[in-house]
């Protein structure tokens, strides 16, 4: 970053200076000129105006020496010991990029009793798992959590960080950025790096309108959250390899002002994540009630209902039940869009489903360059149909069987 510095005496006429700004950053006070907050550092003041009147410098970067900081570690998210499936695939990214720049794979494991749960890291190419196995760290509080990461980092020195976006990763990953005093980026759809270690953070930015490549170049660690089911998750080996370091943190760095009374398990809910089929109904959904024409395919199939942003804010469908960036990440077999005009938040949420396909009346709609089959018409009458179709094919299959059994 910069700022703008303002020379009194070269500024000549300050209303012709004022009048280029199209954002209204420049003011007069006191026969002088200013710049506001409305600034946009769009540099229009120094290009131009009078030469020399409004100048930009360059803040001064302090340098970082890349070479002390060395491997890809990853966050090991679990609940009681029984480790989040995210932890697997951001171990599986890990490796992909340890092995561009030839570096180890490292996985952070802090809780209590966790002896047996953190060697499962092992099957998945961690070269090293550092556990931090602690009656204080026997249920997630924010304070000693992050203290212990930060121990881990001092001690380590990794240059990446991956998180699963859980909700402790969310809540843990800002906090120890901020400690460490590095950069952050959320919900990553597509990571690479650089052979001088730079991450490349790619995610979607201003609604979904670009795809914004974050580099983090003057700070270590290079920190990103990802979340469950974005990355492919590695097969596991069969035999462990690497070593498991136990660490300790002294107890009294642990203390934390908050207290964990009790610990009230929710009731088990099907997520959509995990439903091998799923029907989204999108803005061409006329009104609430044809969402029952939805809820019979997906009954068909074995499947869920779900929805992009517009149908659950239209408050027809449940939060829960979205798709995209800012709702739920998923991966089925089978995903069916009707009416969806496939954004880019939407998209990144849902375009490493393995068939995906489009039901959409405009032929120039987004979702048909991600989609593998694409049907062009009205979901008015092309849902009716292959209801209709599947219905008669499966009673078809049950008479043949029916006949065959008298036999």
């Amino acid at each position: 970053m910069g700022k703008l510095i303002i020379n009194q005496e070269k500024v000549g006429n300050i209303q012709d200076l004022i009048s280029i700004c199209p954002f209204g950053a420049l003011e007069e006070k006191d026969h002088k000129l200013q710049i506001n907050a409305a600034c946009k550092m769009c540099n229009l003041c120094v290009k131009k105006g009078p030469k020399g009147a409004v100048v930009f410098v360059e803040d001064s970067v302090e340098s970082i020496d890349k070479d002390q900081w060395k491997g890809i570690a990853v966050y090991a998210d679990h609940i009681d010991g029984v480790i989040h499936p995210v932890t697997y695939e951001l171990l599986g990214k890990a490796r992909e990029l340890a092995d561009k720049v030839n570096q180890p794979v490292y996985a952070v494991m802090m809780g209590h009793h966790i002896g047996s749960q953190c060697e499962e890291l092992l099957h998945y190419e961690a070269d090293k798992v550092f556990v931090y196995d602690q009656e204080e760290l026997d249920r997630f509080r924010m304070e000693p959590y992050a203290k212990v990461f930060e121990h881990f980092v001092q001690m380590i020195k990794p240059a990446v960080i991956l998180v699963g976006a859980t909700p402790v990763g969310r809540q843990l990953a800002p906090r120890v950025a901020a400690k460490l005093r590095t950069g952050l980026t959320a919900d990553c759809t597509i990571l690479d790096i650089n052979e001088n270690t730079d991450l490349v953070q790619i995610r979607p930015a201003f609604g979904g309108n670009i795809m914004a490549q974050i580099l983090t170049p003057n700070h270590r660690p290079q920190m990103a959250t990802v979340r469950y089911k974005v990355m492919n998750a590695p097969e596991r080996k069969e035999a462990a390899r690497g070593e498991i370091v136990q660490c300790h943190t002294a107890a009294e760095v642990l203390s934390s002002r908050v207290t964990v009374l009790d610990i009230i398990p929710k009731e088990k809910e099907q997520y959509i994540e995990a439903s091998e089929v799923l029907i989204v109904a999108g803005r061409g959904i006329k009104k609430e009630e044809d969402l029952a024409m939805l809820e019979e395919l997906a009954d068909l199939l074995g499947g869920q209902v779900a929805c992009t942003r517009p149908v659950m804010e239209a408050g027809w469908l449940d939060s829960k039940r979205q798709v995209g960036l800012s709702g739920r990440t998923v991966r089925p077999k089978l995903i069916i869009t009707c009416g969806v005009s496939g954004s880019v938040q939407f998209a990144a949420g849902m375009n490493n489903s393995e068939q995906i396909i489009a039901i959409n009346k405009d032929e120039n709609a987004p979702i048909f360059k991600t989609a593998h089959y694409c049907l062009v018409g009205d979901l008015y009458e092309i849902i009716p149909d292959l209801i209709g179709r599947m219905k008669e094919s499966r009673s078809a299959g049950i008479s043949s069987l029916a006949a065959a059994a008298a036999r």
